[in-house]
């Protein structure tokens, strides 16, 4: 039975765009895959400590020096990954705020990304371990930023799946939301017919 990870990051949680766009791709995927089993991720309902120091050292401590408050902080980081590893789809419902990806996405790809766990690094490099996944990612944007340098979000996010061995990804783009109501509409509904191929 496959298993679908979805995250939405949206602050405005399945009201936005972005989780709008990833939510109709994963009920259309449900109608081909009825067995298969979602897993659902609201960065806006359960957010994500941001990483400090305290964590950091938590995940660089061995498990036999650990103490209990930095067990903890592991175990919460399992739990997250342990997520990533039944999936063998992953979905991300991704807005742009301020040109860049949501602090609470950031939050939880610090928590994600975790050597031994997720990569290794080796004399080539690191190596991502959460391998065999397919990842689509959906990014509204108020403006358009695509193939511009003001994109930080498509080379960045790429590179993060990258970095844990994700390396086949597939982005849906709604640009230009702000910029009035038929640039809207018509963006939307690229984006519904790119979803509904990409889940087909």
């Amino acid at each position: 039975m496959s298993t679908l990870l979805q995250i939405n990051a949206s602050l405005f949680s399945n009201q936005g765009q972005s989780s709008q766009l990833a939510d109709r791709f994963v009920a259309t995927w449900q109608n081909g895959n009825p067995a298969a089993r979602v897993i659902s991720r609201d960065l806006a309902q359960e957010s994500v400590p941001h990483l400090d120091g305290a964590r950091f050292l938590a995940f660089t401590t061995s498990a036999q020096e650990r103490s209990p408050e930095q067990q903890q902080v592991v175990n919460y980081s399992d739990a997250l990954i342990e997520e990533w590893r039944q999936a063998s789809v992953i979905v991300l419902g991704l807005p742009m705020y301020n040109l860049g990806i949501p602090s609470t996405l950031k939050a939880y790809f610090d928590h994600i990304a975790r050597a031994g766990e997720t990569f290794r690094y080796t004399e080539n490099g690191p190596q991502g371990l959460l391998t065999g996944k397919k990842a689509y990612i959906f990014a509204a944007r108020g403006g358009r930023y695509v193939g511009t340098p003001l994109d930080s979000q498509t080379d960045y996010v790429r590179g993060f799946l990258g970095l844990i061995g994700v390396t086949e990804v597939e982005f849906v783009y709604a640009e230009g939301l702000n910029m009035g109501d038929e640039a809207r509409t018509t963006a939307i509904d690229a984006a519904h017919r790119e979803l509904e191929r990409l889940a087909a």
